[in-house]
């Protein structure tokens, strides 16, 4: 193997630069150049695919930094159909025509899905990606759970327990890929942004509903137990919204006001999608949420009813009892946390060691053990497929959430220790109180590194 390809696709995580590197260090040990495909799978859809040289000489360029945020590539949500047989053949040229002997996909479960019909022309392996925190497997044998419903308006899949009762031996040491890249770093922005919003809720007397992402999956809104809230409402457990609605009674008569954080893709016992209030889609064709936190403070405020906030002599109308905050874009964004730069760097070092050794669709996995801590691993991907060949996002097991609370559990706390016990590096908050505030960002603007790629892009001849 003398050339291989490199992309990252979806959404940007902090840890990307630090995953791309990783693998370019592995390939240099190899003697192995390394092509980083523009943009993610939108090269391929290009006649001159765009790319750039990211070890020349052997040597990683400059502007590959493990402390950047996003991704040098560029990233985007095109995917490939693997029933467009015209598009597939021009896609199997251009990877001739860079004479790339291998791919790397940088993603999530969407990418998973994406980059199946690329393994037939090329070994492909996945160094995954995502702040959702759901590329991954609680057990083994989990995607077996998978069922499909035929629907009217077509179809849906739902998880039974496992036939076979797979599911009632839970272990945390026994998930396939513990963690992902990119979580660390998202949390961390959660739980301040909590601790944050806190101080205006207590001080105003307010009741805060703050949403977060991870679309169908809680991972985030479990993290965001670090900040502290009074209750955390995950997508995974369908609420009562009567039963949340007393408990937060319950909290606002003790202590004047109330912290609540949801995941954007919340769900109560009526069925009801608090966060589905459109019928539009992103790229990937996931149904957009938004509006998950909003929805929910204005059936509490009905649930609750106004006299019970009027009476309480804060507020002149019951609806400035509530207020709503997206933390949004933040979470994906910025320098990423020490835990998510190590692990990312293995990781993509791990998906060369693995193409090298002849891999082909198959994922570079972070596990975890008590005696050994954190360590790389390698699955393919097929474990990972439900029996339909579709990969689904990884939610939250049910044992790190206490739904009588509506917190996390004592399972969900063994579960983020780990994680985070060392997340934040020395040089994370040196970081912070160098660079903020330098004087000199008053006088120089912004430098993208996309000027400094553009000069070093090459295309293909047509």
């Amino acid at each position: 193997m003398k050339r291989i390809g490199i992309l990252t696709a979806g959404g940007d995580t902090p840890a990307l630069n630090a995953t791309i590197l990783g693998a370019v260090r592995s390939a240099n040990e190899a003697h192995v150049e390394v092509v980083g495909l523009l943009n993610g799978f939108a090269s391929f859809f290009q006649a001159r695919a765009p790319h750039v040289i990211l070890n020349p000489l052997f040597q990683a360029i400059p502007q590959l930094d493990p402390t950047r945020g996003g991704t040098i590539l560029g990233s985007s949500r095109t995917y490939v159909n693997d029933e467009d047989q015209t598009l597939l053949q021009l896609i199997a040229k251009r990877i001739e025509s860079l004479q790339l002997d291998g791919l790397i996909c940088i993603g999530g479960d969407g990418t998973l899905n994406g980059l199946q019909p690329i393994c037939d022309m090329v070994p492909t392996v996945l160094a995954p990606k995502t702040i959702d925190n759901d590329l991954g497997l609680n057990f083994i044998g989990e995607a077996d759970q998978w069922v499909k419903d035929s629907q009217n308006e077509g179809e849906e899949y739902r998880k039974d327990p496992h036939p076979t009762g797979l599911d009632e031996n839970f272990e945390i040491q026994k998930m396939i890929n513990y963690a992902t890249p990119g979580y660390a770093t998202a949390v961390y922005e959660v739980a301040e942004g909590v601790r944050r919003v806190r101080t205006t809720a207590e001080s105003h007397h307010r009741v805060a509903v703050i949403e977060v992402m991870g679309r169908h999956s809680g991972y985030l809104a479990l993290g965001s137990s670090y900040g502290q809230p009074d209750m955390v409402l995950i997508p995974e457990y369908q609420f009562n919204i009567e039963e949340v609605a007393e408990r937060v009674r319950q909290i606002y008569r003790h202590q004047q006001h109330a912290v609540i954080v949801c995941g954007e893709g919340i769900v109560g016992d009526d069925g009801r999608e608090y966060g589905a209030t459109s019928g539009s889609t992103d790229p990937s064709g996931n149904v957009l949420l938004t509006g998950a936190a909003a929805n929910l403070a204005e059936s509490l405020l009905e649930s609750i009813g106004e006299d019970f906030f009027l009476s309480s002599g804060h507020f002149q109308s019951a609806k400035s009892a509530f207020f709503t905050r997206k933390v949004g874009h933040t979470q994906r964004g910025g320098r990423p946390l020490q835990f998510d730069r190590f692990y990312a760097s293995q990781l993509g070092g791990n998906a060369t060691e693995m193409l090298l050794d002849g891999e082909n669709n198959s994922v570079s996995t972070l596990q975890w053990d008590p005696e050994s801590g954190f360590t790389v691993d390698r699955h393919d991907a097929s474990l990972f497929r439900d029996k339909f060949g579709e990969i689904h996002a990884r939610t939250i097991h049910p044992t790190f959430y206490n739904s009588s609370l509506l917190q996390i559990s004592e399972q969900g706390r063994q579960y983020l220790h780990p994680i985070f016990a060392g997340a934040i590096g020395a040089e994370d908050t040196e970081f912070i109180r160098q660079s903020l505030f330098d004087f000199g960002n008053l006088y120089h603007g912004y430098k993208s590194v996309n000027v400094e790629i553009a000069k070093l892009t090459r295309y293909l001849e047509t």
